[in-house]
């Protein structure tokens, strides 16, 4: 078990958990058998799970918490009451070095108001953001914050462009990438004073880690014009979701549009369309800011989407993400 990543799981966390929880890990596991689970939820469940199949048993351990967060809890309420929780045990594992990551599906407020008590920021940075990654014409870009952050300032746009940046640099060290802030237009005049004071805080930068772009629409996120795209949680979610329901909606409706013989003749240009659309493949975003790593799987995602969201973990442990994020980051005095 030395050379296994060590992941620690919510497995209460989110719709239809814990079945889907390990039904995503058996997914997982059928891929990648260099995975170590620690599942923290109600040992009488998770042992019915894991108990169908020998991959899940030589690569799972149950760590009983009868207690979990739901859904429908407010964050402060969570945090107040939820000491004994399967989301507050499977973050404290990273505190005390049992996990190399930590993974939920569950209330995304709650999971980072706990993180934030449990595990230290990165200095500078004022609030962790959820980032995750959206295809292109090009590649993926990285946007955040998707979430976490209802209500943010222009020091934590700065913050989140600076650490979105950083992760992008991580990933492509040999790249300059460009941020952009979204927005509801394009010129400097448009947007709420936060936008607009972020916006002239970042053009009057010194700083050469990144190039600021500017303003973007949301229906130019997707263009591949620019790398790292910035926003508050409560936009950001938003644009998410809409973003998810449309590429839904697309591949249900495209297939009732065709007939059998459309469909026969295409089938493989089809098959790598829909696949580019599934928002299961992309599950999986980051809480950045936090010393420890800890990923936000969606909620209401099946098992497909959360084996993938496992993947992630995978990824950002192999890679020491959070090591090179760090000493990639350089923030912006907004002052």
């Amino acid at each position: 078990m030395s050379n296994e990543i060590k992941i620690a799981i919510d497995a209460m966390g989110g719709e239809k958990s814990p079945k889907k929880i390990v039904d995503g890990i058996l997914l997982s596991l059928k891929k990648d058998i260099n995975n170590y689970f620690y599942l923290y939820g109600k040992e009488n469940v998770l042992k019915n799970e894991i108990s169908r199949d020998k991959l899940l048993i030589k690569h799972c351990e149950i760590i009983n918490t009868e207690d979990f967060i739901k859904d429908d809890e407010s964050p402060l309420a969570a945090a107040k009451r939820g000491k004994d929780s399967s989301m507050w045990k499977s973050i404290e594992s990273l505190k005390e070095k049992k996990a190399n990551i930590t993974l939920s599906a569950g209330n995304t407020g709650a999971l980072l108001v706990i993180s934030r008590l449990i595990l230290k920021t990165i200095e500078g940075i004022s609030k962790p953001a959820l980032a995750g990654f959206w295809p292109n014409q090009n590649n993926m870009n990285v946007v955040l914050d998707l979430g976490a952050n209802i209500e943010c300032n222009e020091k934590n746009l700065c913050d989140f462009a600076c650490m979105g940046s950083a992760l992008y640099k991580s990933l492509f060290p040999n790249e300059i990438p460009k941020i952009a802030l979204l927005n509801v237009g394009l010129e400097e005049n448009k947007g709420n004073d936060n936008l607009k004071k972020t916006f002239s805080i970042l053009r009057n930068s010194k700083i050469k880690n990144f190039e600021f772009f500017g303003f973007i629409e949301g229906n130019h996120i997707m263009d591949g014009n620019v790398d790292v795209i910035v926003t508050d949680g409560f936009t950001g979610n938003i644009a998410l979701k809409t973003a998810e329901g449309t590429a839904n909606f697309i591949t249900k409706n495209l297939k009732n549009s065709l007939n059998k013989l459309s469909i026969l003749l295409s089938f493989k240009s089809l098959k790598n369309f829909k696949e580019k659309l599934d928002p299961r493949k992309y599950n999986g975003a980051i809480f950045l800011g936090l010393e420890s790593p800890v990923v936000k799987s969606h909620g209401s995602t099946d098992a497909i989407g959360f084996a993938h969201s496992i993947d992630v973990c995978s990824k950002i442990v192999k890679a020491s993400l959070i090591e090179k994020i760090k000493s990639n980051l350089i923030t912006v005095d907004p002052k």
